[in-house]
């Protein structure tokens, strides 16, 4: 069996849900003690799929199954199509207008076959109007509530969190969508195409994607950082002593991956965290900017760490640390000031940016390498 694709992901892991503080529960405010958004989340492709399904609605699902040079988007993207609408993107432009005309041919001429599904070789050059140079090949799926069964199931194990292969065939006699458990060890997301001998093979490992950040500070740079962090792929929870503190919930209306934490007990969200958090620190308080530091610092399994404040307050903070037993090389993980190198614009949306960028400079380098990465950070106050 020849593989023809391979493309390795990212894996994370999910947050646990906060306690209540120490000292009992506070009286509940706008908010409440924990509002949790769980609910109203990014819909992701399985969710909206299952959804059409189960109302009873045919779709196309289209998957980038293969990328050869410069494209859009990488294998494993994804796109429904149904007879009015499509939703979720393999990369705009003529190469997505060719898929959702493709998609609703299936749709046309799959009423009449149990199975049909195909694969599609499309060069984006000149013929496409794109310039990106290279070639994708795409895989679309016709289903209907007859395939209710396998999606309902996936959808559930990504939900609880277990990484799940799927495995689609595009021979002559395709058989029915499989799952199984991917091999030890290969827990990452990725896409593949198998050359089967005239029967070619998708399989996809498909797991829980979003990495988990944890925000102190219910500031104006934390308010327009949750903003920012409200467009990517993670979930976030932002913890703060403070209950009116928080912006309205219209003002949240549109962030789907959010939890609030109005805690008096904030350290408790680092000890909640699993290994391998994003810990982005910006209080009002520098002795609780202090105390949050020693305790993340300590734990030492994060992912990042990033700290507002100027290099005046790392030096005393290195030093207090330090006073207090803390490895050298952990502080040296610490970034503060904290952002990307380069942006000394220190608006709130401007260190909102630079901070992101930065974070997800180290969920990039985590993909590629597995460990931690850290880079000197630009100021922010």
């Amino acid at each position: 069996m020849r593989r023809l694709v391979s493309r390795p992901s990212l894996r994370c892991r999910r947050p646990r849900v906060a306690r209540e503080p120490r000292g009992g529960r506070r009286p509940p405010g706008r908010h409440g003690l924990i509002r949790d958004q769980e609910k109203r989340r990014m819909q992701t492709w399985l969710t909206d799929l299952q959804h059409l399904l189960a109302r009873g609605d045919a779709a196309v699902l289209v998957t980038v199954a293969r990328v050869d040079g410069s494209a859009p988007r990488d294998a494993g993207t994804k796109m429904l199509v149904t007879r009015d609408a499509a939703r979720h993107t393999i990369g705009g432009g003529h190469l997505e207008w060719k898929a959702i005309d493709i998609a609703r041919q299936l749709l046309k001429e799959g009423a009449h076959t149990p199975h049909a599904r195909r694969l599609e070789r499309l060069a984006l050059g000149p013929s496409l109007g794109q310039c990106c140079g290279g070639a994708v090949v795409l895989a679309f799926e016709r289903l209907d509530i007859a395939e209710l069964g396998w999606v309902t199931s996936l959808a559930k194990r990504v939900a609880a969190g277990a990484p799940t292969v799927r495995s689609v065939s595009f021979g002559p006699d395709a058989d029915t969508v499989m799952l199984s458990e991917p091999e030890p060890g290969a827990t990452r997301p990725d896409c593949l195409l198998w050359d089967m001998g005239g029967a070619p093979l998708l399989t996809e490992t498909i797991a829980p994607h979003a990495f988990p950040v944890v925000l102190f500070g219910a500031g104006h740079v934390g308010a327009a950082l949750v903003r920012v962090l409200g467009t990517l792929p993670c979930h976030v929870r932002w913890v703060d002593e403070r209950d009116a503190q928080f912006p309205p919930p219209d003002a949240l209306a549109g962030i789907r991956n959010l939890s609030l934490d109005a805690n008096d007990a904030p350290d408790e969200a680092i000890d909640e965290a699993g290994p391998g958090a994003y810990f982005v620190v910006m209080t009002h308080n520098h002795a609780r900017d202090l105390e949050l530091a020693h305790r993340i610092l300590a734990r030492g399994d994060y992912a990042y760490f990033g700290m507002i404040g100027s290099r005046t307050k790392r030096m005393q903070f290195e030093h207090r640390l330090a006073a207090r037993g803390i490895d050298p090389l952990q502080i040296a993980r610490m970034q503060c000031p904290i952002g990307v190198p380069g942006i000394v614009d220190k608006a709130p949306e401007a260190i909102a940016i630079a901070v992101a960028a930065q974070i997800l400079q180290t969920v990039d380098a985590r993909r590629a390498n597995g460990r931690p990465a850290a880079s000197p950070g630009a100021s922010a106050c």
